[in-house]
């Protein structure tokens, strides 16, 4: 079921089919030239995000925990032979007791139930006899990625990927976590986060599961293969063409994608993202798109979860401002939605931020639309999430700034704790930063002051610290030593042990 089409469409848009030179010796409909750029559109793009175009599918978009849990909670219940579940953070609150609960009842049933969730993700409000009572109820349950002692740094990569698909009938690629912080708690007049996801009828449900099925390979025992093959074919449900890209670290498909839609884009590029620290590149290629009279829009959590992360992220805007890209900051609570949309004809929704943690280090999951449509959709929710965002423009000294006061809003004050892992992806903008401002390489702005004013007083602390406490960094340093020792004694030996064999 692959499809050469909507995408063929973008680039037949995007790119001119001839110079005017040779325009007299053409015609640009001619059937055999729209057929070479179709097939090579497909061919570009399925190359660069490593996943085949698959029509014939029904899609439903689904704003919030208002609309995603009880669409995922009716699947769930409709279950007839297997349940597969995979999310970053799965909370021991009461979200995550119902769809405990809701699951542990399909298990009782007879239905294959299996789950997966990240060590890191879930390591802040779910505990180990959360998951022994999954077990218990006859859910198969595997963590990904726990500390090692043959591995200290292999919890830097994270399943970030967070999907359910029921009976190879439905699929959910979504942003979301199961927590309460989504839910919110309208008793208390706390709005639930902003937050996006699909639901998946049709054929692209199979690659969704094959994701699944890959991810579960990797943590023990795979899905037998009797199992993977024995439904029959899923019939077309709708008209929908789609991508279903599980990004795994190292591979970057979506990278390379998000960058090939920003050169090619002619009209539109409409971005939302919870923990936006672009590379060079991207950021390059956004802003030749809007250099290039492109309607180019960010929109970025005004409260984030991390801390920091908003200044880090405002070290950026200057560059991208100057070039005409509009950045707005949503006003209300937490905004976690990672979504694009470009020309009214490409969509993209799932887990992977625009750094270098979701494109590089993580393990990712989105759907990639390329739907007329279905754009629309998203083109209208992101024109709806604006009436509730602040545009920063620069003023004064081209200072990086809100064009109208923030409203202090007791939700946007509570923002809570969530994907606390993305507080590791300023890094790349704070060591951006504090190199150029070492190494003269290029201008630094204003918002970039903050950053200097941090890391000067952290490294000042840290040499007091050493100078009047040098002990103090020993045993740590000493304890890194040893068990970088130990990890790499432990792989040598099964190495060695493996060449024996």
């Amino acid at each position: 079921m692959v499809c050469r089409s909507s995408v063929a469409t973008l680039i037949v848009h995007s790119i001119p089919i001839m110079s005017t030179s040779s325009a007299s010796n053409y015609n640009p409909q001619d059937g055999k030239v729209i057929s070479h750029l179709r097939t090579f559109a497909d061919q570009a793009f399925s190359r660069t995000a490593g996943a085949p175009l698959v029509s014939g599918n029904k899609v439903r978009l689904l704003r919030d925990s208002t609309e995603n849990y009880p669409a995922w909670l009716e699947a769930i219940h409709s279950a007839k032979t297997r349940i597969h579940f995979e999310n970053y953070i799965i909370r021991a609150d009461e979200i995550g007791h119902e769809f405990a609960a809701a699951l542990s009842a399909k298990a009782r049933e007879g239905v294959c139930v299996r789950l997966i969730y990240d060590w890191f993700g879930s390591l802040s409000g779910s505990w180990h006899g959360f998951w022994d009572a999954l077990r218990h109820q006859g859910i198969e349950v595997r963590c990904f990625n726990p500390p090692r002692i043959d591995s200290p740094f292999s919890w830097l990569s994270r399943d970030h990927r967070k999907m359910l698909s029921v009976d190879s009938r439905i699929a959910f690629v979504t942003g979301l976590c199961v927590d309460k912080h989504w839910a919110g708690n309208p008793a208390r007049g706390i709005e639930p986060w902003r937050d996006t996801g699909v639901g998946i009828e049709g054929p692209a449900v199979l690659d969704v599961e094959q994701a699944f099925a890959a991810m579960w390979a990797t943590l023990g025992a795979p899905i037998p293969p009797e199992e993977v093959l024995a439904h029959d074919p899923v019939s077309e449900k709708g008209e929908v063409a789609l991508r279903v890209v599980p990004s795994m670290p190292n591979i970057a498909g979506l990278y390379r994608l998000d960058q090939l839609v920003a050169a090619i884009a002619r009209r539109s590029i409409w971005l939302a993202d919870a923990y936006f620290v672009g590379t060079t590149p991207y950021v390059e290629a956004l802003k030749s798109a809007a250099l290039d009279g492109v309607d180019v829009r960010l929109l970025v959590p005004m409260a984030s979860d991390v801390p920091g992360i908003r200044a880090i992220s405002r070290s950026g805007f200057r560059g991208l401002l100057e070039s005409g890209v509009r950045i707005f900051e949503w006003n209300g609570p937490m905004m976690h939605a990672k979504t694009a949309v470009a020309d009214g004809r490409w969509s993209r929704i799932g887990s992977t931020n625009l750094n270098l943690s979701s494109w590089i280090g993580n393990w990712e999951l989105d759907v990639v639309a390329e739907d007329e449509g279905f754009s629309q959709e998203m083109e209208q929710m992101f024109l709806n999430d604006l009436t509730r965002s602040t545009e920063i423009i620069l003023k004064e000294k081209r200072r990086v700034q809100p064009a109208s006061p923030q409203p202090e809003t007791a939700s946007r004050q509570r923002a809570g704790k969530g994907s606390a892992g993305r507080a590791a992806t300023g890094v790349i903008r704070i060591g951006n930063a504090v190199g150029a401002a070492i190494t003269n390489h290029r201008t630094l702005g204003p918002a970039e002051a903050k950053i200097m004013f941090g890391v000067a007083c952290f490294l000042l602390l840290v040499t007091v610290v050493i100078v009047l406490w040098p002990r103090i960094l020993e045993y740590p340093v000493a304890a890194v030593g040893a068990w970088l020792a130990i990890s790499l004694l432990i792989r040598a030996y099964r190495l060695r042990h493996r060449r024996d064999e």
